[in-house]
């Protein structure tokens, strides 16, 4: 199966100070991966040095048939990665429409005019985005730093998604969310999720994140501990053990399900 994104042997960290250590993972085109952990084990380095905010300290990132990894962060979003941020993830003053043409017109703008003639109008894609998103299409208008919590990291991912992306990364989604708009949330990505964009994600709520996913993998001090099918990873009875490094509660590591705050096989 042809592979998105590869991660061979990749470490990264702040400082000359090592964070992630020897990760790879292999992710097949349009499939979904959530990366779970405790806290403080490394996975928003990882994320930032899958979409170039941090230099590879070591080994080799792949985004289709090419390596990136000496590559910036815009360069990557030219070539097909985008990225949604925990927090400050929209321009809050600008209205929603105008993230939306923000995120379009910033990476056509760099694109080459042939690669700009084989894809759809900004209009056309537009319309697609937004049939993902309804709770946003009526909000068009609104600065968006005036909607909801849900709504905003809607409108983050829409922007993201009208860079046209094969490979969309977020950071966190239901960060700071109520449960219920953490669930409508998630309804959204698993709508992304059918349109064929590879997605990989971490996620503080495990329940949540390993429920849209494919594959699940737990980050642990930097390291790959398990990588298995989302649903038998979360059905995992080691699964506090890895976490904790004791075996608490059956259901301690899933806990924040319900309330706010190598390779893949394919």
């Amino acid at each position: 199966m042809t592979q998105a994104l590869q991660l061979d042997g990749i470490s990264a960290g702040y400082h000359g100070k090592r964070i992630i250590h020897d990760v790879s993972l292999h992710i097949p085109a349009g499939s979904a991966v959530t990366v779970i952990g405790p806290n403080g084990s490394g996975k928003s380095t990882l994320l930032k040095a899958v979409v170039g905010l941090l230099p590879l300290a070591s080994g080799t990132l792949t985004l289709g048939a090419r390596q990136i990894g000496p590559l910036d962060a815009p360069a990557r979003t030219r070539l097909g990665i985008g990225y949604v941020p925990q927090e400050h993830n929209v321009f809050p003053n600008l209205s929603v429409l105008d993230n939306l043409r923000l995120g379009w017109e910033g990476v056509q703008r760099d694109r080459r005019d042939g690669d700009r003639s084989k894809g759809p109008s900004q209009r056309s894609h537009l319309d697609a985005v937004l049939a993902l998103f309804p709770e946003i299409a009526t909000r068009l208008r609104t600065p968006a730093g005036l909607l909801s919590g849900g709504q905003r990291q809607m409108a983050a991912m829409a922007a993201a998604l009208m860079q046209q992306p094969s490979v969309l990364v977020l950071d966190e989604p239901s960060a700071g969310l109520s449960p219920r708009n953490a669930a409508l949330l998630f309804e959204r990505i698993a709508d992304v999720r059918r349109t064929g964009v590879t997605l990989l994600m971490i996620e503080q709520n495990v329940r949540l994140g390993l429920t849209v996913a494919d594959h699940g993998v737990v980050l642990v001090n930097g390291q790959v501990r398990r990588q298995r099918p989302a649903q038998a990873l979360l059905n995992d009875d080691d699964l506090p053990r890895l976490f904790f490094g004791h075996a608490p509660d059956a259901d301690a590591a899933v806990a924040s399900s319900d309330t706010p705050n190598t390779t893949v096989p394919a």
